[in-house]
């Protein structure tokens, strides 16, 4: 790990001041990822500036027909929470579901959706139910925040404060974890508001994304036989020493008719 200068300040005020003076800082929430990054020397940042210390940013609050979640909740913050689990019991499922028990008390949703792992879960619920990421400066459409492999639609020096999820008549998520890292080897979430469907995929490829197919066959009849012998097209999934594209492409079926089951 290289040397680095620490701040915890105590507004939001503070930090957007300090990244804005600083473009090689860092943010530090729950530094699931940023601290073995920094174990290995595979990032070298002038200073970490965390926000632990930012009052507001861990509530979990109803808001008009949905919840607003602070960038600092933890998963299993996000898991046990009684107004997720009422209003979006599936994405009380999903947080309650990413990787371990440690990682779930320390790790956020704002640095996991911030990081844009391809094999992360957060994207899918986020694309899928049309969320909306607030950050110290504007607001960001799910369907437009991540933009490729570990990239999103954030600038530099701008922070997410908080992701508001519109309440959904069935969300649920579904996903084949990698046995050791609990990663999504795929991941679908599935999201009826109205007489919209969406149908997101993690995992699978590069960056979460929509599955048209599978929204047009719901859409005509929401029910896991409207999916049967629906195939993902495999072009451009990704291949890898766990599975290959193909087969990433079939068990995107099995976990959308999971999903809705």
């Amino acid at each position: 790990m290289y040397g680095f200068d620490y701040h915890r300040p105590a507004a939001l005020s503070d930090i957007v001041d300090l990244l804005t003076a600083d473009e090689d800082a860092k943010l530090l929430a729950g530094g699931q990822t940023l601290i073995p990054t920094l174990k290995q020397r595979l990032a070298m940042p002038t200073s970490l500036v965390d926000l632990s210390a930012v009052p507001g940013l861990r509530e979990i609050v109803a808001e008009g027909d949905g919840v607003r979640i602070g960038a600092m909740a933890t998963h299993a913050a996000v898991a046990g929470s009684e107004v997720v689990r009422a209003m979006l019991p599936g994405l009380a499922d999903l947080a309650a579901h990413i990787g371990d028990p440690q990682v779930r008390n320390r790790g956020t949703i704002g640095g996991s959706i911030a990081n844009a792992d391809p094999a992360a879960d957060y994207p899918a619920a986020l694309v899928a139910l049309d969320a909306v990421i607030r950050t110290d400066r504007r607001d960001i459409a799910g369907a437009e925040f991540f933009t490729g492999l570990f990239e999103t639609a954030l600038l530099l020096g701008e922070v997410v404060t908080s992701v508001f999820f519109p309440a959904a008549s069935h969300a649920r998520y579904a996903k084949f974890p990698n046995p050791a890292s609990r990663y999504a080897m795929a991941g679908v979430f599935v999201a009826k508001q109205g007489d919209v469907v969406r149908v997101a995929v993690t995992g699978a490829g590069p960056s979460v994304f929509r599955w048209d197919a599978a929204e047009a066959a719901l859409s005509a009849r929401f029910s896991a036989d409207a999916l049967v012998g629906l195939v993902l097209d495999d072009d451009g999934l990704n291949s890898d020493m766990h599975a290959d594209a193909a087969y990433r492409a079939h068990i995107v079926g099995v976990l959308a008719r999971r999903a809705i089951a």
